[in-house]
């Protein structure tokens, strides 16, 4: 069975180990753990903890972003960094985590979610994103953009 958890301290250990694994996966050393997680600290940053008998098996950390120009201002819903253990993947885990995600924009009055991806188009694209090559996005990656 799945427990929910949401975070805001980023030290704390089931999202520590949990993210350790990520970067692992993804092949990013990191000199130094403590300066990440205090960087993650600051802002407004969350982070909704699937788990299962104590062991994370699935993240999704979030953020109310704002865009601005002169005349207009809206905020979004930000995935910053989203992951699902390779042994539950492909068994709805990841798209019941992004939904519940999305759900909790919604209910604090955000109706668009935006997020970069180098690697899983297809998910996304499934969960109802759409690629937006007007949007530019730091990292190069190719940014995607789903009316809540």
């Amino acid at each position: 069975m799945i427990e929910e958890r949401i975070i805001h301290d980023f030290r704390d250990v089931a999202f520590t180990e949990a993210f350790r694994r990520y970067f692992e996966e993804l092949g990013i050393s990191v000199r130094d753990w403590e300066a990440l997680w205090e960087q993650m600290n600051e802002g407004e940053n969350t982070a909704i903890l699937h788990c299962e008998r104590g062991k994370t098996v699935g993240f999704l950390q979030y953020q109310i972003i704002t865009s601005k120009s002169w005349f207009f201002e809206e905020r979004l819903g930000f995935v910053r960094e989203f992951w699902i253990d390779a042994d539950y993947r492909g068994q709805g885990y990841g798209s019941a985590l992004l939904a519940r995600a999305e759900q909790k924009m919604r209910e604090v009055g955000i109706a668009r979610m935006i997020l970069t991806t180098d690697s899983a188009e297809g998910f996304y694209r499934k969960q109802g994103y759409r690629k937006r090559a007007d949007i530019l996005a730091k990292n190069r990656d190719c940014v995607y953009v789903k009316d809540l």
